[in-house]
């Protein structure tokens, strides 16, 4: 049995009321969703005019009050003089429920970002019909409209620029357009979404809110501001490999084996070919073969995707930034790590300290560089068994490093000689080939960036294949797959170099101080029991 378009929103006396609005603009202006609505070039000619566009161009002509007295009216009329003259057509969101006063209202157009007043005069504003695109001739439709609009509408407005009674920046609307419904009310605009299970899983709700929100504490970023921030980060990175010579490249996301990390795949089947593929785990084999073919400098902005545990910094697909340097080795990469680290928290945040949960972290001074080992010795807790540990294992000496450690480096420090065992594509350390020319950096306790210089050698590259096979076939998921072409690129030479992955989603997580990586991912993946409701808490779970 098909589900109903009722049973899918929820049906309530507001949403009622509101499709029944909808039907009364239906047989007012016609087509309710119309196509487009063309907005003013006022601010720049080559741009339409958005919200925010307009509040600070024109933001500037509200006229200064003295401990909060209303303007003089001279220095209103004044400003007026100057604005009335400004016709705009502007169009948003309702981000007010309408103050009727009269025959007059004031509600405020939100963009998502900023938002407007706007003044409607019954005896001035006249609707639009949507299938001619004209003006309603009949008297009063204009006013009619108004009352059929809700709380979270869109609507197109035109009209001249003035300042109110009491100061503020406004449009007097001469036309008013309708297009389109919130069939849902909007969440309280007092204080957003509470509930992170409903914000994650409806980020168009959690966006809505944010850009509603009255309240928020110094500092808070809005759901939109954090996803702006995320894309600047971005940006940042590739500006500052572009600059240094780097070039963008793309790599399969789907591949017949799942190489490059070690890591659980996800698997389909490819219908016309008959093979089975895999969603890629890191792009890093594909990217060496292209230091082979006689790229130097080389990056791509991934997503990974690794069918393993969601916890606050796993989600199974992600973005990696991985970047491939010939001819540079393991140390020259922390350098140009956290030289780029630095830089990019510079250009996006203004300063060098930043503030993380309960940590304030800095990034102004050299990022501390130790050996596992001493980072065991100056941070963890071996026990008595542990206490040799230049006799340890590689896997315990690696295990008893991830219990009582890596959650202790809260300011960015660089670990580096990682057993070679748990390294299959790093080069061994020339002054001891029983650890590998690896780094790993972590700040906040957490893992951010994974590097090393890259085995080059074919046949021990091959050796190295083998030793993992031999350990998926004594039970371990994770361990990588033999990859004959790879083996073959590598036959015909790579130079030496350095590689990198940067966790973006990890890093972005600092800078915009959110402490699950679902909150910096537009849409993470969530297990689809629990009905949800932007209105209220979540409800009990379904079978």
């Amino acid at each position: 049995m098909s589900t109903r378009f009722t049973d899918v929103i929820g049906e309530n006396d507001q949403t009622r009321a509101r499709h029944e609005h909808l039907e009364s603009l239906r047989q007012l202006v016609g087509n309710v969703y119309p196509n487009k609505f063309e907005r003013s070039r006022v601010v720049d000619s080559g741009r339409e005019d958005t919200i925010t566009a307009m509040a600070e161009k024109f933001r500037g002509f509200e006229p200064t009050s003295v401990d909060g007295a209303r303007p003089t009216p001279e220095a209103i009329e004044e400003a007026n003089q100057q604005l009335n003259k400004i016709v705009v057509r502007l169009a948003g969101r309702i981000a007010s429920p309408p103050r009727v006063m009269g025959k007059a209202a004031f509600l405020h157009l939100s963009d998502g970002v900023s938002r407007l007043q706007i003044y409607i005069r019954k005896a001035d504003v006249r609707a639009v019909n949507n299938d001619t695109r004209a003006l309603i001739e009949e008297e009063g439709k204009g006013w009619e409209l108004l009352e059929l609009l809700d709380h979270g509408d869109f609507i197109g407005t035109e009209g001249y620029l003035f300042i109110t009674k009491t100061g503020e920046l406004s449009v007097h609307v001469e036309s008013l357009q309708f297009l389109a419904k919130a069939l849902l009310p909007l969440p309280d605009k007092m204080h957003g979404i509470h509930d992170p299970e409903i914000r994650q899983r409806q980020r168009y709700a959690d966006l809505i809110a944010g850009s509603l929100k009255l309240e928020r504490d110094n500092g808070e970023l809005t759901p939109r501001e954090v996803f702006e921030r995320r894309s600047e980060i971005i940006r940042e990175m590739r500006r500052f490999l572009e600059a240094d010579g780097y070039v963008e490249v793309e790599t399969p996301m789907l591949t017949p084996k799942a190489t490059g990390a070690a890591a659980r795949p996800f698997k389909t089947h490819h219908n016309a070919l008959d093979i089975d593929l895999y969603a890629r785990i890191a792009p890093e084999l594909y990217l060496k073969r292209l230091l082979v073919g006689g790229f130097e400098k080389i990056y791509e902005l991934n997503r990974n995707f690794r069918n393993e545990g969601i916890d606050r910094v796993h989600n199974p697909e992600f973005t990696m930034l991985e970047f491939y340097w010939s001819y540079a080795d393991v140390n020259q990469m922390m350098d140009l790590c956290e030289e780029m680290l630095q830089a990019n928290v510079v250009k996006v945040l203004g300063t060098t300290q930043l503030r993380y949960g309960e940590h304030e972290l800095d990034f102004a001074k050299p990022f501390e560089r130790l050996t596992m080992r001493e980072g065991i010795r100056e941070y963890g807790s071996p026990g008595p068994a542990d206490s040799n540990l230049d006799s340890l294992s590689g896997a315990r000496l690696a295990e008893l490093f991830e219990a009582t450690v890596e959650h202790t480096l809260v300011q960015p420090t660089f670990i580096t000689d990682f057993p070679k065992p748990l390294s299959p594509l790093s080069k061994a350390s020339p002054s001891d080939p029983s650890v590998a020319e690896r780094f790993e950096l972590f700040i906040a306790g957490m893992e951010c960036a994974n590097g090393f210089s890259e085995l080059n050698d074919p046949k021990e590259q091959y050796d190295r294949f083998n030793d993992q096979m031999t350990q998926r076939e004594r039970g371990d998921e994770e361990a990588m797959v033999m990859d004959e072409d790879y083996i073959r690129a590598l036959s015909y030479g790579m130079p030496p170099a350095a590689g990198i992955g940067i966790g973006i989603d990890r890093f972005v997580m600092l800078l915009t101080n959110r402490p699950s990586i679902r909150d910096v991912i537009l849409f993470p993946h969530m297990r689809p029991t629990r009905k949800v409701e932007v209105t209220g808490e979540a409800t009990e779970e379904e079978a």
